[in-house]
């Protein structure tokens, strides 16, 4: 069992490195461009070209059944769980076979939305509640994979 974070954008990293460590769980931070990161023997930093989905590509390839994805892209979550990894969020919430499909749609309904003007692109700041969120749906997933 590994970790992988979609690391570009990931403002739960800290958090995955603490609870990784805890666990004893190699964490694979995948990302386009050089950044800092929480220092950690378990930590391996990933860096990849700035290719078109190049960090998508790289976790997709790597990451696979009993493995924990962490990312808020939603096409990227759809495929990992076609690879039969688990997905969660950096707010907690967790993708899986029954809400993906739901995700997807509301993501391209709101892509158009935004496109056509109807709507403005407005992103929430990231909350202490996500945070607590996060950790919570981490160690309960990471829980339920030791057990299988």
């Amino acid at each position: 069992m590994a970790i992988y974070v979609d690391a570009d954008a990931c403002p739960v990293k800290q958090e995955v490195v603490r609870v990784a460590e805890r666990h004893n769980l190699i964490v694979y931070m995948v990302a386009n461009s050089l950044m800092r990161l929480p220092q950690s023997h378990l930590v391996k930093r990933i860096l990849v070209s700035d290719g078109f989905d190049a960090a998508d590509k790289w976790i997709l390839e790597n990451a696979k059944k009993g493995d924990l994805v962490i990312t808020s892209d939603i096409p990227l979550a759809a495929d990992c769980i076609k690879h039969q990894a688990c997905v969660i969020t950096p707010t907690g919430h967790q993708f899986d076979e029954q809400n993906i499909g739901n995700a997807r749609a509301m993501r391209d309904l709101n892509g158009y939305l935004r496109e056509t003007g109807a709507i403005l692109d407005q992103k929430r700041s990231f909350s202490k509640l996500d945070r607590s969120s996060f950790l919570q749906k981490m160690e309960e997933v990471l829980q339920r994979l030791k057990r299988v």
